[in-house]
């Protein structure tokens, strides 16, 4: 009987535990300075922003950790679908703040989304450690109980969008999960070799601090983090939007390129939007890379359209 007692017990705590990833402990609205706001109105994209979206700080928890993000939505009642949004950088290197959650979660939240991003663990204030691309990946999983729980949110709808390492850590969401009717990768690095080989400041002050038993596991952990090893493993229902710049020094085009092929191979439905000369966050081409995501996140997450025949066929 008290063998049956602890099993019990231990089945509890593990229940509980579990039940608390997702959990939102706080959310307060967000309001910009009179200052600030004027020069987001300066510019025609955000005309809009601030009549028609609202802007949270949120912080909930994820496998026991107080973890910080944003989240906007339309001031319109309703239920929206929903865009799950990965930054880059590594630890407060591209953390959102106010002013950056503006720019970008509520410009996307315009299109008629319920928008959501986090900050991972080890940045922008959030507990932990982070691994670039390792166990924070959790951290992205956890929005989705959060989501649940949110009358703004149509979880049936969800699409992933991340760039630079946020396109690392959506190739890894959507190979653990086939909740994402879509997925927008925006110069997101498939193959962390090539980036060590062509950036080796990534490797001396990334990869060594951030990745665990990088010193003794190195060739592991980097195909972890390099998604060209394991495109087998991406959900087979999520289209996946390539984006990517000829001119980015960042991250090397080549891992769009191949990516690209992979997906090809593997028949795995995608898209490949190269920029002729474009930087690492193709700010050369802003607006047609706005048009390109809304138009791939309307068809596939807003509408639920099914791609098409990946076989070759027609006349």
């Amino acid at each position: 009987m008290k063998c049956l007692f602890k099993i019990a017990l231990i089945v509890f705590v593990v229940q509980i535990g579990f039940a608390q990833n997702g959990r939102l402990l706080h959310k307060d609205i967000v309001n910009l300075p009179d200052s600030i706001k004027q020069k987001f109105l300066e510019r025609n994209k955000f005309k809009t922003v601030f009549t028609s979206t609202k802007l949270f700080k949120i912080t909930y928890e994820s496998n026991g950790l107080k973890i910080n993000g944003y989240l906007s939505t339309p001031i319109e009642s309703g239920s929206y679908p929903v865009i799950i949004y990965n930054r880059g950088g590594n630890r407060d290197f591209g953390a959102f703040n106010d002013i950056g959650a503006t720019y970008v979660l509520r410009s996307m939240s315009q299109w008629g989304y319920t928008v959501i991003a986090s900050n991972y663990r080890g940045g922008g204030g959030s507990e932990g450690m982070e691994e670039f691309g390792g166990t924070d990946v959790n951290d992205i999983h956890n929005l989705i109980p959060l989501l649940d729980n949110l009358k703004e949110a149509d979880t049936s709808r969800i699409g992933i969008y991340g760039w630079s390492r946020g396109g690392l850590m959506t190739y890894r969401a959507i190979s653990e999960s086939c909740k994402f009717k879509a997925a927008i990768i925006g110069a997101g690095m498939a193959n962390s070799f090539r980036n060590i080989e062509e950036r080796p400041e990534m490797e001396k002050y990334v990869f060594s601090e951030l990745l665990p038993n990088y010193k003794t596991n190195k060739e592991a952990e980097l195909k972890k983090r390099s998604a060209i090893y394991w495109t087998d493993k991406f959900c087979k229902t999520t289209p996946i939007l390539l984006l990517h710049g000829s001119g980015d020094w960042r991250v090397s085009p080549k891992d769009a390129l191949d990516m690209a092929d992979s997906l090809y191979a593997k028949k795995h439905p995608f898209r490949l939007h190269f920029y002729e000369g474009g930087d690492h966050g193709l700010s050369e081409y802003d607006q047609e890379v706005n048009e390109n995501a809304k138009d791939f996140l309307d068809y596939y997450v807003k509408d639920l359209n099914t791609h098409p025949n990946m076989e070759p066929h027609g006349r």
